[in-house]
């Protein structure tokens, strides 16, 4: 039988199945689907727990037909985890576990954790004796547009919330794009804020400065003062980040996007869209749509052109590249390219508005 992870809770409360197989390619969902079983096992007098990780080809599978059919000395039933890291136990290994399904005693629960399985181990003789032995548990990613949702509902569970309409999901599309693609780092933002703030409703201003605080984003700071026209310190953090290691093509397509952001808004806002709507289209949110509010009523069109253009070319010094007009090092193309900016946001004596 095969579920999806949110329905697992639900499968557990009307009673353990022999075999449990967990998949999939998010780490923090695995765990807590794993988690969850465990603790239903205890509950259910599984005290005793023995683990097996399968790594190589050659690995033996004797030591784990023998555990599930050995008495222990110690309890009455016990829990045997079978970790396959890789979602290819072999030939050997898929005829040992059709092995040790066909001879399971009722008093062994098995736990088997796979990585994401494509549709030939899905429908492999293995997987297939272990699905229908029990449940196999299929964890997904969440996406994007999933993401505020499930941030809304880990705060509630922590008797946590944002408020309600457009300022509380405002809260949340914050949160979401704070921790797109890492569950695991959702979750600890998550558990940051249940320590730093009671039960109760969240502000846009606490979440914001929780998750700017924990996240430690360099790259993301880096973005701050460029919008925010501090050049001096945007080029000591670029000498940072040179010194740290940090890749320069990050450094550039974080750049990159805060160009490419701006001449999405001031286009919108040129053909007559409200400034606030065009923000909330493009995704600016937070301290980057206070500092957009400011700098995009001066910005010129031909100036964010110069800049995108000037962008495509800075991306390919980054890649190895190389341009007549521009340096050949990376950070110093970086560096040229945030003078560039930090010019254009750089309010002139006059300029007509949206021009």
């Amino acid at each position: 039988m095969q579920i999806k992870g949110e329905a697992l809770a639900g499968q557990l409360a009307k009673g353990l199945k022999p075999v449990y197989v967990v998949h999939g390619d998010e780490p923090l969902l695995a765990q807590e689907a794993a988690d969850a079983l465990r603790a239903e096992a205890r509950r259910q007098g599984y005290s005793e727990r023995q683990v097996f990780t399968v790594s190589g080809a050659y690995f033996d599978w004797a030591p784990v037909i023998a555990a599930s059919q050995a008495m222990s000395l110690f309890a009455d039933k016990q829990l045997i985890e079978i970790r396959i890291p890789t979602g290819k136990p072999g030939k050997d290994g898929s005829e040992a576990l059709q092995r040790y399904v066909d001879g399971l005693p009722p008093d062994v629960l098995t736990l088997v954790t796979l990585p994401r399985l494509d549709k030939t181990q899905l429908s492999s003789a293995w997987f297939t004796a272990l699905d229908a032995a029990g449940v196999s548990v299929k964890v997904d990613p969440v996406e994007r547009r999933e993401l505020p949702a499930w941030i809304a509902r880990r705060l509630q569970q922590q008797g946590q919330s944002v408020a309600a309409g457009a300022q509380g999901q405002q809260a949340l599309e914050f949160f979401a794009d704070r921790v797109e693609g890492n569950l695991l780092a959702a979750h600890q933002e998550l558990q940051k804020l249940a320590l730093l703030h009671p039960p109760g409703e969240l502000s846009l201003q606490q979440i914001e400065a929780a998750v700017l605080d924990v996240a430690r984003f360099d790259v993301f700071k880096l973005s701050e003062a460029l919008l925010g026209g501090k050049v001096g310190r945007v080029l000591r953090m670029l000498e940072g980040l040179k010194a740290e290691g940090e890749a320069a093509v990050l450094v550039h397509w974080t750049m990159a996007e805060d160009i490419r952001g701006l001449k999405r808004v001031h286009d919108a806002v040129a053909a007559g869209k409200p400034l606030p709507m065009a923000l909330r289209e493009s995704r600016i949110w937070g301290p980057k749509e206070r500092l957009f509010e400011r700098i995009v009523p001066q910005l010129h069109g031909a100036a964010l052109t110069r800049l995108v253009v000037a962008a495509q070319t800075c991306d390919g010094i980054v890649k190895g590249l190389r341009h007549p007009e521009w340096p050949t090092d990376p950070w110093e193309a970086l560096g040229r390219l945030a003078l560039m900016l930090e010019q254009a946001l750089r309010p002139p004596a006059q300029k007509n508005r949206y021009g």
